[in-house]
């Protein structure tokens, strides 16, 4: 039996670039002396690759660069589903969206490129509103490139692990579907409301 099954992949491009983009905070691993090394960054997705930042004392930076191999994970929404939200007998599962990638790191040692990264990124993820803007005389902003290493991803492979009751009848994937977006509004609010008394 082929694992995972074809009905939980999604090989479109598209669907998987917008993953990445709707939810751009990454899970990045790579591996040192067989030990796996992980960082949680965003990346922006840019005509097939990947660009960050990193922290130059995070452990992991010096991984960062020389064509060394990476993979990469993001995460869309996820959540329990329960037999009672089904009109047919089912068994519990768990539906989610991930897109996990494989490549080639590349360094850029090159601060004035840094700088437009950092605004550039910046610039995306206020979208669409543009509340603030990062300015390039920022003092704050030139004070800290020196701390900052930029890369880029040229991505290598493509996985889309979408599990969304694709399998089931077409009424209880619209309720799988209603679950998701209920239980994610939920999950957050009352997980919000324990942590911040």
């Amino acid at each position: 039996m082929k694992y995972p099954p074809q009905h939980h992949q999604d090989g479109d491009i598209n669907h998987m670039i917008e993953v990445i983009k709707t939810y751009p905070l990454a899970t990045v691993i790579s591996v040192k002396n067989n030990e796996p090394l992980v960082t949680h960054l965003p990346l922006i997705y840019e005509s097939g690759k990947l660009i960050g930042h990193i922290d130059i004392y995070n452990p992991q930076t010096e991984l960062l660069k020389d064509n060394n191999d990476i993979t990469i994970i993001f995460s869309g929404p996820q959540c329990y589903i329960s037999p009672s939200i089904y009109t047919t007998a089912q068994l519990p599962t768990w539906n989610y969206v991930k897109v996990h990638l494989k490549g080639k790191v590349k360094r850029i040692e090159n601060n004035e490129t840094l700088k437009q990264s950092l605004i550039s990124m910046t610039e995306f993820l206020e979208a669409p509103d543009h509340h603030y803007i990062l300015e390039p005389d920022n003092p704050r902003l030139d004070a800290n490139l020196n701390y900052i290493k930029l890369f880029e991803i040229e991505i290598t492979h493509w996985e889309g692990k979408f599990k969304l009751s694709q399998d089931k009848h077409p009424k209880d994937i619209r309720n799988a579907r209603a679950e998701l977006l209920r239980a994610n509004q939920e999950t957050i609010k009352a997980f919000l409301d324990s942590i911040f008394l």
